[in-house]
């Protein structure tokens, strides 16, 4: 199984051992700095810690933890050219597997900006993006991140993250791939199962986004477990428990 979007900063060593026991052989941990930055360099020290320390600590209780960093929109308020310049490096030595998370929160000039910035790097790099979607506002803020993004960069090469059955049909006829976040406070394995059920298995990924809010380091397991004990097809759950990430990020 493979996890398509966590936080492991903000994690413990021991939820790294429960995902690995329960059958996540990876995890892509991913970029977002909780609290208010008041420097570009604390940003880079938060990314730079991810990619060398977390990866390290993962391996450790047996999880392969790729990387994907970039800007996230919370944190747009820093001075961002040496978070691009490092973002080449970091494709350049394949350190990283996609840039993300990144996208749009409330939809300011800045955020916008940096996003449009990030996607124009992925288009010239040919490298994947992970794009958050909201909490509050999620579809007005989908609406705007559908708007950019084929103008700066192959919506295939795109996860439209933390989508919902609230807005699925809006994302849903885009060439983009689809998280689907299994998490307390944003969605149950219930409603995910739904969305398989509705518009299939070939576009989704299963993610936890495991971070310092309310969250469950076993979702992916126990979605996948569902769908089997409901008695989908095997092939249809392979696609969403690691195919599709396999593909997609070429892992």
């Amino acid at each position: 199984m493979i996890d398509t979007h966590m936080h492991a900063d903000s994690r413990s060593g021991e939820d790294f051992e429960q995902m690995y026991l329960a059958g996540i052989d990876t995890a892509i941990t991913c970029s977002y700095y909780p609290y208010k930055i008041e420097h570009e360099m604390i940003l880079l020290n938060h990314l730079n810690r991810i990619l060398e320390l977390d990866t390290q600590r993962a391996k450790e209780h047996g999880l392969n933890m790729k990387a994907a960093l970039g800007i996230h929109p919370t944190n747009s308020n820093v001075k961002p050219d040496e978070i691009f310049e490092n973002i080449y490096k970091w494709i350049e030595n394949k350190q990283i597997i996609a840039i993300g998370e990144i996208g749009l929160e409330d939809l300011t000039d800045t955020e916008i900006d940096i996003f449009k910035r990030q996607l124009d790097i992925a288009d010239e790099t040919k490298s994947n993006v992970i794009i958050h979607t909201p909490r509050k506002n999620k579809k007005e803020v989908l609406k705007e991140i559908l708007k950019i993004l084929p103008q700066h960069l192959d919506e295939k090469q795109a996860v439209i993250d933390h989508v919902n059955p609230n807005v699925v049909q809006d994302a849903i006829d885009t060439d983009c791939m689809l998280g689907l976040t299994v998490q307390p406070q944003k969605m149950d394995k219930t409603e995910a199962i739904s969305i398989l059920d509705e518009y299939g298995f070939d576009k989704f990924l299963l993610n936890s986004d495991i971070s310092n809010k309310p969250s469950d380091p076993l979702s992916v397991p126990k979605t996948v477990r569902e769908l089997e004990r409901l008695g989908y097809a095997k092939n249809d759950i392979e696609k969403v428990s690691h195919k599709n990430a396999e593909d997609f990020f070429k892992l």
